[in-house]
């Protein structure tokens, strides 16, 4: 059955260009009932994507919503019973709003006040609406939360974040070709739907997925590495992790969590901003080999350092010039390290087009620079 879930992800890969981390994050998320967290700027498409989860799944009942500061609790969940509230209870018409949703999209998640917080941290961690006092199982699967901006210390949104058990940076398209192709395309794409039922079956399915004791182990140490350096996510979200392995590798069509699967870990056990790159470079070293998470790092350095380049290039800042000389003198730093690193091991052809790859690009960055 995970074919028809690999079916759904190979058409939204098509409709939403240079987005295939965030829709397996989607799809992992709606398999393994767990939320989802996308930060970065307007203009990204994490509304559009999200909202995905309103066609995808038939029969669900889906709500949608953007918070302002000036949002009251009527417009995530309900307006007041006058009818009941001339007999003194203080009870909400729930219906059609979120307490009564399978699936949900919070628009600017951290604008949430005082009023709407407490309400909504209970029905995101376990799925209960208090109505008058009384607890009302709410069928809530799965939350999408998007923010153009992390919180502030001291803003008293921690445990809302915390919430959010994965939790990804949507960036502008980054190659060039690709942001090209996404201005020509005006193809309307079909997206193929589930019904109900079919995902709950392979929501069963991902919960028998097997994980082995050499990836328990790879997780424990994950963890102590993690607290070497300082950083320790709680005992509840590595359990909570163990989800969206199982879900990762149903989608991926196998019926066994492997060590590469681990890599969406590094979206998972990071709390602050500045905990995020320490936190991949450790998990990353546990999910690939030496070669491989070299090819990783080395990869995903470089592709910052590009779109970096073409932002600057963009805004125009009166320091660009003498920043971008920098960007491109790092660029060449890491094409020098690829490229050492290819003579010591040359039986691995993925070193030499890494190496291939980062020559002609540094070539064109080179060119836009020059040019700039």
């Amino acid at each position: 059955m995970s074919k028809q879930l690999q079916n759904i992800q190979h058409k939204l890969n098509e409709r939403f260009y240079d987005r295939e981390e965030e829709i397996e994050a989607l799809l992992t998320a709606l398999l393994s009932k767990q939320h989802l967290l996308f930060i970065g700027p307007a203009g990204t498409g994490k509304s559009v994507l999200s909202s995905m989860l309103g066609e995808i799944v038939e029969e669900s009942c889906y709500f949608q919503h953007l918070l302002t500061p000036f949002s009251t609790p009527e417009e995530l969940f309900g307006v007041l019973s006058l009818k009941d509230l001339e007999q003194g209870v203080y009870k909400r018409n729930v219906s059609n709003m979120l307490p009564e949703a399978h699936f949900a999209f919070i628009d600017e998640i951290f604008k949430a006040n005082s009023a709407i917080l407490n309400s909504l941290l209970t029905l995101i961690n376990e799925r209960i609406y208090y109505n008058n006092g009384v607890p009302i199982p709410a069928p809530l699967m799965t939350i999408v939360g998007s923010s153009n901006e992390y919180i502030e210390e001291g803003e008293g949104l921690e445990a809302l974040f915390d919430r959010f058990l994965l939790r990804y940076e949507v960036n502008y398209i980054r190659e060039q070709d690709t942001f090209i192709e996404m201005l020509k395309d005006q193809n309307p794409r079909h997206i193929p739907k589930m019904t109900m039922q079919e995902l709950c079956e392979h929501q069963t399915r991902v919960a028998n997925i097997t994980i082995s004791d050499t990836i328990y182990q790879a997780i424990a140490k994950i963890r102590q590495s993690l607290q070497d350096i300082g950083i320790r996510p709680s005992d509840r979200r590595f359990k909570q992790s163990l989800s969206i392995l199982r879900a990762k590798a149903y989608l991926s069509g196998r019926s066994e969590v492997i060590r590469a699967d681990l890599i969406i870990m590094a979206n998972i056990l990071w709390e602050t901003i500045d905990q995020k790159n320490a936190t991949q470079e450790i998990i990353n070293e546990t999910a690939f080999d030496t070669v491989d998470a070299f090819i990783h790092r080395t990869t995903t350095e470089f592709e910052t350092i590009l779109m970096t380049a073409q932002n600057m290039m963009l805004l125009k800042t009166p320091h660009a010039r003498t920043q971008l000389s920098h960007l491109l003198m790092q660029g060449k730093t890491l094409y020098i390290e690829v490229e050492n690193m290819n003579r010591q091991i040359p039986n691995r052809p993925e070193l030499q087009h890494l190496k291939t790859d980062i020559h002609k690009r540094l070539l064109q960055m080179t060119s836009d620079v020059i040019g700039f």
